[in-house]
């Protein structure tokens, strides 16, 4: 937020900014999701929906999880919320209450940890790296489970490393997690930029699985709020009580505009932009190649790649605090993200135009030169 803040105030005077830095597609949402937004507010569609959500929208999930993962989810085992935080929050609320803690990967997002930690829960990071795929296995819960462990959180693809963990992986980690009675919950809110292989999930699949989900990356749909979790049946009735007294129902109208994600349409306009955003990582990648700084490990899919800079600096949120000033280009220090290596990592979010992203690696090599 440092880089961001400083960043708009040196656009606002005038210097030109090349914004590395920000985890939001630059795709507006898909012009049949916009129709059917506005289609909705025509229609007066602007009253409350239940608080699991639309049930034509939870229906629509359900079939897409049956014809794209060949994943059995019942349109009531799906909560729309206020974005993928929204499900966050209140998987979080529900699961980390008598046991007070969550694993997590480290590095990861940031908001997720501060979430658990606002519940008053305690945060149990393990390190992983290149040599772990920068994702958590099941030697490394194994390892680090102890009985206060409630939950473990594993995003696929993730942020900022853009790994992707193995199906069959995640689901044996949910059997050993089941096994002490505790749950799995996976975030896949990138689901679908996926670059090497087509995307998987695991909905449905394990009764002690929740996946998050969310319309913002892989649909653009940032603004609009919507996303869903997948919940075990049992977990049903304590989740929408909770739902009714916290957010009480997501945005009626961008439910409605959400519906039209399932479109032929937009699935053409998606996978356009999944091929765009392919050939950006690529662009990247090729360029920091020429670079004395690593990337450890390719990005499998979301926007991000997650670069080691110990090479030509051990202070990567200074290195990114001086890259700005002195170049105009923003990208994110390691420490956002955790703290095991933070300081030998830079994030680069490959959000912005492909002129932009040249741009921006012509200026980071002259810096490192």
């Amino acid at each position: 937020m440092d880089i961001l803040a400083r960043s708009k105030q040196m656009e606002a005077q005038g210097r030109d900014i090349i914004h590395m830095e920000i985890g939001e597609p630059d795709f507006p949402a898909p012009q049949p999701i916009m129709d059917a937004g506005i289609i909705a507010l025509q229609k007066q569609q602007t009253f409350y929906t239940s608080a699991q959500g639309l049930p034509e929208l939870r229906a629509a999930i359900s079939e897409d999880y049956a014809e794209r993962f060949n994943c059995t989810v019942d349109g009531q085992q799906i909560f729309i919320t206020p974005g993928a935080s929204g499900a966050i929050q209140l998987v979080f609320s529900y699961v980390l209450q008598e046991r007070k803690t969550l694993m997590i990967e480290d590095p990861t997002y940031p908001c997720n940890r501060n979430v658990a930690e606002l519940l008053n829960a305690k945060i149990e990071a393990v390190a992983v790296d290149e040599t772990s795929n920068f994702q958590l296995d099941l030697k490394a819960v194994q390892t680090h489970w102890h009985e206060d462990v409630a939950a473990v959180l594993i995003a696929s693809p993730s942020n900022p490393t853009g790994r992707v963990s193995d199906r069959q992986e995640l689901l044996a980690i949910a059997d050993f997690l089941a096994c002490k009675g505790s749950v799995l919950i996976v975030d896949e809110i990138y689901q679908g930029l996926n670059y090497d292989n087509a995307p998987s999930s695991v909905a449905g699949m394990r009764d002690n699985i929740f996946v998050i989900n969310s319309f913002s990356k892989y649909f653009g749909m940032t603004g609009w709020r919507i996303g869903w979790c997948v919940t075990p049946k049992a977990y049903i009735k304590s989740l929408d009580a909770i739902a009714q007294n916290t957010y009480l129902a997501s945005s009626t109208p961008a439910q409605f505009a959400a519906l039209a994600a399932y479109h032929e349409q937009t699935f053409d306009i998606v996978e356009q932009r999944r091929s765009i955003f392919q050939q950006r990582r690529d662009l990247i990648c090729d360029a920091l190649n020429d670079m004395s700084i690593k990337v450890p490990c390719i990005p499998q899919g979301a926007f991000y790649v997650y670069v080691n800079i110990a090479d030509v600096s051990q202070d990567s949120f200074q290195f990114c605090q001086q890259l700005l000033e002195e170049t105009g280009v923003a990208v994110t220090p390691g420490c956002d993200f955790g703290q095991y290596r933070a300081e030998q990592f830079i994030r680069l979010a490959y959000t912005s135009h492909e002129d932009r992203l040249y741009e921006g690696m012509k200026r980071l090599k002259n810096f490192i030169a």
